[in-house]
């Protein structure tokens, strides 16, 4: 079986869309447009500790699994 590569070897690289509104997805689930949330600021954790696990913390922590869930990048489910 042979694999398609998505690069066309350009010497700036290769990227998925061109805006945020474009739509993207991996291993079949439905495309979604960039995700935006107030969690995802990163002043929100911007000096968290290991051992500080505060409310901005757990928020982004949840939408990077969501976000990655809803792209397809992450599983989401047992």
């Amino acid at each position: 079986m042979a694999v398609d590569h998505l690069s066309k070897g350009g010497p700036d690289g290769t990227t998925l869309g061109q805006s945020t509104t474009d739509k993207v997805s991996l291993y079949g689930v439905t495309p979604i447009v960039q995700r935006s949330g107030a969690a995802q600021a990163t002043s929100a954790v911007g000096t968290a500790s290991s051992t500080a696990v505060d409310t901005a913390l757990k928020a982004a922590v949840i939408e990077i699994m969501n976000t990655l869930a809803a792209i397809g990048a992450w599983k989401g489910s047992a």
